[in-house]
């Protein structure tokens, strides 16, 4: 019984000019190897955040299955954090067994004082191979904290603590050696489909965050270029009046999802109704994507439109 470890570079990994292997991250971690159960290090090709496709990460979460099927407790994946959200959010809608997918990184890398990667992948570790993390879906795990994947953020561009689930809180923390999971969220149903990596290249699905004055010209065309959009709108999902019809128009030729650009809360449904209110856009026909941010919002909708899953009952989970 072991964790399997997938190592994909990003801050935890960069020591200068050189990029650290999974066997240079784990032999720098004190008490690692006293854990009762060893880890399997697979070190993949070493990508930054930025580059980090959807496709390449449906691989590692793969390749992370394979892993658990063969027998391994738990999985951890290190990246780097810029994308960090968006991949253990696009795991967890795909992510089959009860054992935890877990993601972490670092903040701080391992030439500067106080690096926080040791004890992001400590904690990450012990989470993966801890029966109380079972049935959780994927995982966010840093500073000793443990974040439900569909809620967590990056709040922050530079502090260690930049993870956190404004929604919510974290789900629970690693104190000492114990992992304590302080409430269970309800695992949704996630995306069954195989998306091919053909399929999901060519499926793409645009993010418009509205700003004031928007003139909204990016807008008309999109149906042409992409297959889906999402609209991070105002507070609880308002856009300026003038680009109601046109998002009206975009909702009959494929999916538009409303979201608020705020990172945290829901749009509402019936609480305003002029031009451009949150009523007026979903009579339009936009879809509601309720507390998801645009991120996952636009996560969520390229997977099912390349999978060809129902749109609407998925995001309703989220409402």
């Amino acid at each position: 019984m072991s964790v399997a470890l997938f190592t994909v570079g990003g801050t935890i990994s960069m020591a200068g000019d050189r990029r650290l292997t999974g066997a240079d991250l784990t032999v720098a971690v004190p008490g690692l190897a006293e854990l009762a159960q060893p880890v399997e290090i697979q070190d993949v090709e070493k990508i930054p955040s930025a580059d980090l496709t959807a496709a390449k990460l449906l691989e590692i979460v793969d390749a992370a299955s394979k892993a658990v099927t063969a027998g391994a407790v738990g999985a951890v994946v290190t990246q780097g954090t810029d994308t960090l959200e968006e991949s253990a959010f696009l795991a967890d809608l795909v992510w089959p067994h009860p054992q935890p997918l877990v993601f972490t990184g670092a903040m701080r890398n391992p030439t500067l004082a106080g690096p926080d990667g040791p004890a992001n992948l400590l904690a990450a570790v012990r989470v993966a191979s801890s029966p109380a993390a079972r049935d959780l879906g994927a995982l966010v795990v840093f500073k000793e904290e443990i974040h439900a994947a569909r809620w967590v953020r990056k709040t922050h561009s530079t502090s260690t603590a930049t993870f956190a689930s404004p929604n919510t809180g974290p789900i629970g923390q690693v104190v000492e050696d114990r992992v304590r999971i302080l409430t269970r969220p309800l695992r949704l149903d996630g995306v069954h489909g195989n998306a091919e990596p053909a399929r999901l290249a060519e499926t793409r699905v645009a993010l418009h965050t509205v700003t004031m004055d928007d003139d909204g010209l990016l807008l008309p065309g999109l149906a042409d270029t992409h297959q889906g959009l999402v609209v991070g709108g105002f507070g609880v999902g308002h856009v300026p009046a003038r680009l109601a019809p046109v998002l009206g128009d975009l909702a009959t030729r494929m999916p538009v999802v409303l979201t608020s650009r705020t990172g945290a809360g829901s749009i509402v449904r019936n609480t305003y109704h002029s031009p451009g209110s949150e009523t007026d856009l979903l009579g339009r026909g936009l879809i509601d994507g309720g507390f998801l941010d645009p991120y996952k919002a636009r996560i969520l909708l390229r997977l099912l439109l390349a999978t060809n899953e129902e749109i609407v009952p998925a995001f309703q989970q989220y409402v």
